[in-house]
């Protein structure tokens, strides 16, 4: 017990020491697994560039930075963020560079999810979650790469999905938007074997205590979550985080980070195709049949639908 606590603080210890001082891009970084990695980057000595939408929150989380760290007023900038906006980008990441001189490692977390049936859905949703998740993610990495290549070093890292490795019901454009970003940069990843120092990393959590139910996509553009659900069964965000950093530090190219049974179940995938479509069929029709009785989608697996 006491040399696996060990190896778990070395794996601590080892995060704060590569990622100290270290220049991080993080988008998204309002709420949710963006606003834990400022919090957490921040103990560990990296100076940050937070960006979002909304600069008010931004403001709040640089404020919370400071008052659990080290880190003083200068090394953290806010930089607001609208990935829609990609006529912006080119400009944003003059500016971050401009300030910091330059940028160790971009993390793309920015996007939303999604919780509806195809049939009941607007095409303009979907078209949504790709602008969003992929290209804007795509248009971001397109200004911050050439940087890091012109220094031969520096680190991408995409915050992916579980459902980016395999489909689920009432997310299938979510799901699409991710496949994206998982063949996206697994064919950029190979495209930069003359730049050994790049790292290219993809972080797929399942279920992760946040807001991301809450400010999912509906069947509509403007129709917000009817209840975001409980969040008792997913895991903590800090512990996320957590293991997402210890994969930077490490340089790991390709992270799984979720809590039993949907890590075994993605095993499953990966090794055992067949059956895991049996496993599936079983499960979707539980997670549509709560859905449609007023069940969060998440939790679907742990509560029995509505009688009447």
């Amino acid at each position: 017990m006491n040399d696996i606590k060990r190896g778990r603080n070395e794996r601590r210890e080892g995060a704060e020491v590569k990622l100290k001082g270290q220049v991080v891009w993080i988008t998204g970084a309002s709420s949710g697994i963006g606003e834990e990695l400022a919090y957490q980057l921040a103990r560990c000595g990296s100076r940050l560039i937070l960006s979002a939408r909304r600069e008010d929150e931004l403001k709040r989380v640089k404020q919370q930075c400071l008052e659990s760290s080290g880190l003083k007023d200068e090394d953290i900038l806010v930089l607001p963020l609208d990935l829609l906006k990609r006529a912006t980008h080119e400009a944003k990441t003059q500016a971050a560079i401009e300030y910091f001189g330059q940028i160790d490692i971009l993390i793309n977390n920015g996007g939303r999810s999604q919780r509806s049936l195809f049939l009941e859905t607007s095409v303009d949703v979907y078209q949504a979650l790709m602008d969003l998740n992929f290209l804007g993610t795509v248009s971001l990495t397109k200004q911050v790469l050439p940087h890091m290549t012109q220094r031969g070093t520096g680190s991408v890292v995409t915050v992916s999905s579980v459902l980016g490795l395999a489909g689920a019901p009432l997310a299938s454009g979510y799901a699409a938007s991710k496949h994206a970003l998982q063949g996206f940069f697994n064919s950029l990843r190979t495209e930069l074997y003359d730049s050994p120092n790049i790292l290219i990393s993809t972080v797929c959590p399942g279920p992760v205590q946040s807001l991301i139910t809450q400010n999912a996509f509906t069947e509509d553009l403007h129709k917000p979550v009817a209840s975001p659900g409980d969040q008792e069964h997913k895991m903590a965000t800090s512990r996320c985080v957590s293991l997402i950093l210890a994969g930077v530090a490490n340089g790991v190219k390709e992270m799984w980070i979720a809590q039993q049974p949907f890590l075994a179940f993605y095993y499953v995938w990966q090794y055992a195709p067949t059956f895991a479509w049996f496993v599936t069929k079983f499960l979707s029709k539980k997670r549509v049949q709560n859905f449609k009785s007023g069940v969060d989608a998440d939790s679907a697996y742990f509560t029995k639908a509505k009688t009447s």
